[in-house]
């Protein structure tokens, strides 16, 4: 495996280990504010650390662009950076302490041209807090292309091939296929592949859990006319696009519920490539591909359309007459 996906495999799954270990000790409920009242927690800043120390050790001379919630600042509590070295620590004991700081600090590029890496540390936090869906995100962008995308699903709904199964990372590499497989080190890959229906009303529609994300009136309208028949599945972050990718639905449907809303490409960069790998298509609302060239936010796109390809016209059409009204 090349050293890129390598490193970036084994930050993701380290930084799914930290999180599931606050988790475990109750500390995803408490949410330290942000200066834009969106929630940030302890696990955010430690998957960050996790992520960024893993990154700079690997490719010092290789910048990222952290998510909204890597952009916060270092916890301002003495107790919150205390219990966030700690969970760092438990995974890399060998990391000291102003380390792990400075690589919660690290980052925060412009984006746009050029070769660096997109960081979500915690892609729906919301639903972390609820004890819910979450991803860990992670993607390499090289001259506005999405080249690598990792995204940690601890509690991704099972795919429909292997319906036992603990399945939790999700990658792709631009040209190479799709794949996922456990948590657990040295657990063997499985290719991945979207789902082969051609009928509308076969189809699972994805969408955001929070209305304030998706307008979901619109989505039901749209799903109405393609004549889908199954309820809306809703869940928060990243894992869309791993449920579309894996074919456990065929359809995630984002439109904006503000006109001037711009999408960021770290909620997008990891699942985009993974679901295009897999055999699916992902655009805006309008059908034009999602322009990463121009830096931290799509100004050019408007909401998003994944798919598994062969219902993406058809979607994109339905998408337009609801929204022409």
């Amino acid at each position: 495996m090349p050293t890129n996906s390598r490193c970036a495999l084994a930050a993701v799954a380290d930084a799914c280990r930290l999180c599931e270990s606050v988790r475990a000790d109750d500390g995803h409920r408490r949410a330290l504010a942000k200066d834009d009242r969106s929630p940030v927690t302890v696990a955010d800043f430690g998957s960050q650390a996790l992520i960024a120390a893993a990154l700079r050790d690997e490719f010092p001379r290789r910048r990222s662009l952290r998510g909204r919630r890597g952009d916060a600042a270092r916890p301002g509590r003495r107790g919150d950076r205390d219990e966030v070295v700690a969970h760092v620590q438990a995974i890399r004991p060998g990391l000291a302490p102003e380390k792990i700081l400075e690589a919660i600090d690290s980052g925060a590029g412009p984006g746009g041209l050029g070769r660096f890496w997109a960081i979500d540390p915690i892609d729906g936090t919301k639903g972390f807090v609820r004890g819910e869906q979450y991803a860990v995100a992670l993607a390499l962008l090289i001259e506005g292309e999405v080249r690598l995308g990792v995204l940690g699903c601890p509690t991704c709904p099972s795919i429909p091939s292997e319906p036992t199964a603990a399945w939790g990372l999700f990658w792709a590499v631009r040209g190479q296929g799709a794949f996922c497989r456990p948590l657990a080190s040295g657990a063997a890959p499985q290719p991945i592949r979207a789902a082969a229906t051609d009928d509308p009303a076969d189809a699972v529609f994805c969408e955001s859990v929070e209305s304030g994300h998706s307008a979901h009136g619109t989505s039901a309208k749209v799903a109405a006319k393609l004549g889908v028949r199954a309820a809306p599945v809703r869940m928060d972050s990243q894992c869309k696009y791993a449920t579309v990718a894996c074919g456990a639905a065929s359809v995630y449907l984002r439109v904006p519920t503000k006109s001037n809303y711009q999408e960021k490409i770290w909620d997008h960069a990891a699942g985009a490539v993974i679901v295009e790998e897999a055999g699916g298509r992902v655009t805006d609302v309008r059908g034009q591909p999602l322009d990463f060239s121009i830096g931290r936010q799509f100004t050019h796109n408007v909401g998003i359309v994944a798919t598994n390809g062969r219902l993406h016209d058809r979607v994109i059409a339905a998408v337009a007459a609801v929204l022409a009204g």
